[in-house]
């Protein structure tokens, strides 16, 4: 291609032609002349695919790697489509107009704005589509309703599901289900209060009172202490987490509850309560400002980041907080400490950067995704037992290397299963059976390698030790105790060090890699991201976690969280307040400054759930 338009592949890019630039991006397909000294002059085909061409296979591909595929979206970009404006539907489609609205503006809209424009459609129509439309728009204002009786109304209609949270996607499930108005149902539901700000939260415990009085039962997983109050009977497990648990420690109503002796009883009733640990913490005394930020709903807001203090990101549903903090901040500073690919939503300036030299993000995204990764493997952990497990003298009679106690590779693991432990078993139409593998029964390894034991433990049996078992196992092993330590600090010391991955909360997630940080050296100029860390965690979790969260701060570190619960938000330094509303009607900085002081915002939300905990 370079001989054709007379380059070399040694010209720079600036002085190739266009059109060469074009083939080589594009591909080619067409009849040329090769001159070789060897063979003369040949004529042949060419077909090219061309390098754009190449990058779009390695990224969609199933089978590539994740490298790969990771090496391949560097360079894809999520654009506006420039025919339809990111309408989706061609002109024809978007000629048709209900009052001046096509479907795609119709669609655009949030469910609050949404709802306006549906009752005022009458005095747009004319008798005979007043006639025709009356039961269309009867059901289509019963659903919308049920959308915002779950706290919902700042969603748009076109929102990508992929975009929308755990507890978002369930809320609309739950709307869905309202409106079948089905009787004699058992409803199922885990933790539907996730993302949702106090003052919504009594909207969606009166949509579950509303499903219960038309005749069915509602069976509700919940921390929440307002959820627990208006339930008709409460199940609390226990005493403690893992093998100290599976008790039913209490059952009857809520106020037999508050005369209970259990740990949650302690926390609904007041006799126990989250204590902030450290008082007026005044920070190193620098900042991150960032200026303009204007992504989504977010009103050219500008922001200031105190260092060295714990942040709390406040307001409510669809105020704004994930696209200043996640889509906004994490990726600028990103794109200027790490040259990250990611591109942030737009603002105008940051300052400040020169006062950090890290940051990260802890969110609660999986630690892995097949039965093989496991905390121990997340953590590092793994490779120090099998460093131990190597150096015993049974291992080096027999010439064992740390491959032979991997369940990865060949040579220890059990051929049968592959290292899996478990065989899968596809159940057409219904969802996967996993059986204990009958070569290993579930011990990952070969008959060889599970001879070889220290203080009479096999690998296998150390996998099937919770953390809290393993502390103790491991006293005498420095390197391995630290991490070991580190995850029982977190809380997590009753999962087990070889449970896999997949079977892991998000909470239980985000308190792994929590835990991965806390036990590498941080430099005291680390600026850690948390997007509700709060998600399943017990009221004595959150007293554990928000420990943790002292410890990085006192290191020197700043710790920025989004969150809703109220006690994370009592305990933090420094707030912000994103809103007044969600959706179009949010945007704005409401407050920011010292947590006591939240109280005088006369228009946040959050101040007046915050007037009775302070």
């Amino acid at each position: 291609l370079c001989e054709k338009y007379d380059a070399t592949i040694k010209t720079p890019i600036a002085d190739l032609p266009e059109e060469l630039i074009e083939d080589i991006l594009y591909g080619k397909d067409e009849l040329l002349t090769i001159n070789n000294k060897m063979l003369g002059q040949s004529k042949y085909a060419l077909s090219f695919d061309g390098v754009a061409k190449y990058i779009l296979m390695q990224a969609e591909e199933s089978d590539a790697s994740a490298s790969a595929q990771k090496w391949a979206e560097q360079f894809l970009k999520m654009t506006t489509c420039p025919d339809c404006s990111g309408k989706r539907l061609n002109r024809e489609a978007l000629s048709y107009r209900v009052a001046g609205k096509d479907i795609a503006e119709v669609n655009a809209m949030d469910i609050k704005t949404l709802v306006e424009w549906v009752d005022s459609l009458d005095e747009h129509l004319s008798d005979s589509q007043r006639a025709i439309s009356v039961e269309i728009l009867k059901e289509i204002r019963t659903r919308l309703g049920f959308l915002q009786d779950v706290g919902l109304e700042y969603l748009t209609m076109n929102r990508a599901a992929a975009s929308l949270s755990g507890g978002e996607s369930q809320r609309i499930r739950l709307a869905t289900q309202i409106g079948s108005k089905l009787v004699e149902v058992l409803y199922i539901l885990d933790e539907p209060s996730i993302g949702l700000h106090q003052r919504d939260n009594l909207r969606l415990i009166r949509s579950l009172q509303d499903l219960r009085d038309i005749g069915n039962t509602v069976v509700v997983v919940e921390h929440d202490r307002d959820m627990m109050l208006q339930a008709d009977c409460v199940i609390d497990l226990g005493p403690r987490a893992g093998r100290h648990g599976g008790e039913v420690v209490f059952a009857g109503s809520p106020n037999e509850m508050l005369q209970a002796k259990t740990l949650t009883a302690d926390y609904i009733s007041g006799r126990k309560r989250i204590e902030k640990q450290t008082v007026d913490r005044q920070g190193n005394g620098k900042a991150i400002k960032l200026y303009g930020a204007k992504g989504n709903n977010l009103q050219g807001v500008d922001v200031v980041f105190p260092l060295g203090i714990f942040i709390c990101v406040t307001g409510v549903s669809g105020s704004g907080k994930s696209t200043l903090i996640n889509k906004t901040l994490f990726p600028a500073i990103s794109q200027k400490l790490y040259r990250s690919f990611q591109d942030p939503m737009p603002y105008d300036r940051i300052e400040g950067l020169e006062h950090i030299d890290k940051i990260i993000a802890v969110d609660q995204s999986p630690i892995g995704r097949t039965l093989r990764s496991n905390a121990a493997t997340y953590t590092g952990l793994f490779t120090d037992i099998r460093a131990l497990f190597v150096g015993l003298p049974e291992s080096k009679a027999r010439g064992y290397k740390p491959g032979r106690f991997s369940f990865n590779v060949k040579g220890g693991r059990c051929e049968v299963c592959k290292g899996n432990g478990y065989k899968t078993i596809e159940m057409n139409f219904l969802p996967d059976v996993f059986a204990p593998c009958e070569g290993c029964r579930g011990k990952r390894y070969n008959r060889e390698t599970l001879e070889v034991r220290f203080k009479g433990k096999s690998i296998a049996d150390v996998l099937d030790m919770t953390i809290n078992k393993a502390v103790e196992f491991f006293e005498n092993v420095p390197h391995i105790l630290s991490k070991l330590s580190v995850l029982q600090e977190v809380g997590l010391g009753y999962i087990k060090l070889g449970q896999p991955s997949s079977t892991l909360s998000g909470g239980e997630s985000q308190r792994v890699k929590l835990a991965t940080e806390l036990s590498k050296r941080d430099t005291g100029n680390t600026l850690y991201v948390l997007d509700e860390p709060t998600t399943g965690l017990h009221f004595e979790d959150v007293r554990v976690l928000l420990g943790i969260l002292d410890r990085l701060v006192e290191r020197g570190n700043t710790v920025v969280v989004i969150e809703h619960n109220l006690d994370v938000i009592r305990c933090a330094d420094y707030l912000i307040d994103i809103g007044p509303e969600g959706g179009a009607g949010g945007g704005r900085l409401l407050y920011q400054g010292k947590t006591e002081e939240i109280v005088k915002c006369k228009n946040s939300y959050t101040a007046q759930f915050m007037s009775a905990e302070l």
